[in-house]
């Protein structure tokens, strides 16, 4: 197979790419639009995105329900039989609990990687997104992208065009993909930040598996500077539990500062005193004091 980007041999970028109304769109891969039984289509593997029964899943149903499904979804066949969704698992639901039996598909004959390439830029701008689904998502259209021999800057590059988002965002998600679905649970309730995640990504999974059964223990969520200081310790040979558990039962000494206004300091002080003049005086009085016993 041609190492070309996949984006250009498929020409199919994005959602509005397959249903526009762009009829100078070249689809190179063939394709066919049949109704096919809900019983013979199967989850694309591995397939990134959640189907919630959510709100917005009713609303699909109740539209179901009276229209029936619009837009077709998008499979392949399958070598056991029956067919694999790319794209369309969200209707394929709503089909489902509307009671339909059948639902339009376009069938389509092509790659595991270009497969995946179309099931990521089909759904990646929808605007319910969790971060976890991004990470994952990314991660698999990256993969299939360096399958076709393409250099992981012009990889990025094409999926920050794509996606309208920047290649740094992109490579700093498929970071996070390395990252069990524990952390990732996390990092969508916003209880992890993605800084701290992107850190750990970088630590051996080993250290994670640390990480995660102290922050358990101690019932606590590392911050950035103890992140950056775990994933430093990780490369130098430093990390162990006990050296974790140390640096997280740290407590900064609370810096205290005192700061008088100009006018509650005229009212004690002549104006020609310098500020190393009125210090020695307050010193001196507070040791006064100290020597009372710290009474008045």
């Amino acid at each position: 197979m041609s190492k070309r980007n996949l984006s250009e041999k498929i020409k199919l970028q994005s959602y509005n790419d397959m249903f526009g109304e762009d009829e100078n769109t070249e689809i190179v891969v063939q394709e066919q639009i049949k109704d096919v039984a809900l019983s013979e289509l199967y989850t694309f593997k591995n397939h990134p995105f959640k189907v919630s029964d959510d709100a917005k899943m009713e609303e699909m149903v109740e539209s179901v329900k009276q229209y029936g499904i619009l837009v077709p979804a998008i499979a392949r066949e399958r070598v056991e039989g029956g067919y694999e969704l790319i794209s369309g698992h969200r209707r394929h639901h709503a089909a489902t609990l509307a009671g339909l039996e059948t639902m339009p598909v376009m069938i389509k004959d092509c790659s595991d990687d270009e497969a995946t390439v179309i099931m990521v830029d089909a759904n990646i701008q929808r605007e319910d997104i969790s971060i976890s689904e991004k990470a994952k998502a990314y991660r698999m259209k990256y993969d299939a992208m360096k399958h076709q021999g393409m250099a992981g800057g012009v990889t990025l590059d094409e999926m920050s065009e794509t996606a309208g988002e920047s290649s740094k965002t992109i490579q700093r998600l498929i970071c996070l993909s390395n990252l069990s679905d524990e952390y990732l649970e996390l990092i969508d309730s916003k209880k992890l930040g993605i800084a701290q995640g992107i850190d750990l990504s970088h630590i051996p999974e080993e250290h994670r598996e640390v990480v995660l059964k102290v922050m358990k223990d101690m019932g606590l969520i590392i911050n950035m500077e103890q992140s950056a200081r775990i994933k430093n310790a990780s490369k130098e040979g430093l990390f162990s539990e006990q050296w974790l558990r140390e640096i997280l039962n740290y407590k900064k000494p609370v810096v205290r500062k005192v700061v008088f206004n100009q006018s509650r300091l005229d009212s004690y002080f002549e104006p020609n005193m310098t500020n190393e003049d009125i210090e020695g005086i307050i010193v001196k009085l507070l040791d006064e004091w100290k020597a009372k016993g710290g009474r008045g």
